[in-house]
């Protein structure tokens, strides 16, 4: 069994869930300024991604998307959080029609079994994403999901999940038509903290600029994604408390591209020598 056919599990609880979901929540939120929104894609400018490979069952083919009435949250409230507040009371309400015991049960605690470590973009939603419900993935997210050793939010997060919760997969995932890749692979001022931020991605530009410069349009912001990736994994394998959990119970750490164009997940090579990781090991752990 493929080590990520975690992500693409389906149960028929799950299932009643996505239906719901897909039947009020998203419905309604699409609906919430009652036109289309521009891809960001668009208004950076920003070439067309491209469809990539995709990670074996991440998605079911016998599975089907219900099909969608935007009207469903209509007539619209004034304000968009208004709108939103009445898609989740109707989001509730069908889900728990469908399952009377999923909320009860989610009051109850939570055993994730996937870490999920992500961009803030609206349009990759976790959960959403990869078909799953609320309680199967602990979830932090932040511009461009770039993972900083010293970033405090995101070592705390590690660490209750890892120590704490015992989960067994930490997925980073990057995605197509990123702003924070485009923002990075551009040489103008953002302002504020965000060039601060971006400083790590810029660093990787620089390291791997030959390899960058043999690309051009979308190919080459993919591949910045996946370079980003690859070293967010990098800097996980790193932690202390994450090469405890590998060593004594097999936590899996995997890279993820998401194509917004497609909907798929595309894996990232992220292996590595086994010289490499002992000697990393030896540097990083805590005894």
């Amino acid at each position: 069994m493929s080590p990520l056919r975690v992500l693409g599990q389906r149960t028929s609880q799950g299932a009643a869930w996505r239906r719901s979901l897909w039947a009020s929540s998203h419905q309604c939120g699409a609906a919430a300024n009652g036109t289309s929104h521009q891809p960001v894609a668009a208004r950076l400018h920003m070439p067309s991604p491209t469809s990539t490979s995709t990670i074996n069952n991440t998605t079911n083919p016998t599975t089907t998307t219900p099909s969608r009435s935007f009207s469903s949250c209509t007539p619209r409230p004034q304000s968009a959080f208004q709108h939103a507040l009445k898609c989740n009371h109707q989001w509730a309400e069908t889900t728990q029609a469908a399952d009377p015991d999923f909320f009860p049960t989610c009051a109850q605690g939570q055993a994730p079994s996937i870490l999920w470590l992500g961009c803030s973009d609206s349009r990759a939603p976790e959960t959403t994403l990869l078909g799953l419900k609320p309680g199967d993935v602990f979830t932090h997210r932040n511009i461009a999901n770039i993972l900083s050793p010293t970033d405090l939010s995101l070592l705390s997060v590690v660490e209750f999940s890892v120590f704490h919760l015992k989960v067994k997969h930490i997925v980073v995932c990057g995605h197509t038509s990123c702003g924070g890749v485009a923002g990075a692979m551009a040489n103008g001022k953002l302002g504020g903290p965000l060039d601060i931020w971006l400083q790590p991605m810029r660093a990787l530009r620089e390291k791997h600029a030959a390899e960058l410069a043999k690309l051009d349009g979308a190919e080459k912001m993919n591949q910045m994604a996946k370079l980003n990736v690859a070293a967010g994994v990098d800097v996980l394998k790193r932690i202390p408390t994450v090469i405890d959990a590998i060593r004594d119970r097999g936590l899996e750490v995997h890279g993820v591209l998401y194509d917004l164009a497609s909907g798929k997940l595309e894996e990232v090579d992220v292996r590595e020598d086994e010289g490499v990781a002992k000697g990393r090991e030896a540097a990083f752990e805590r005894k």
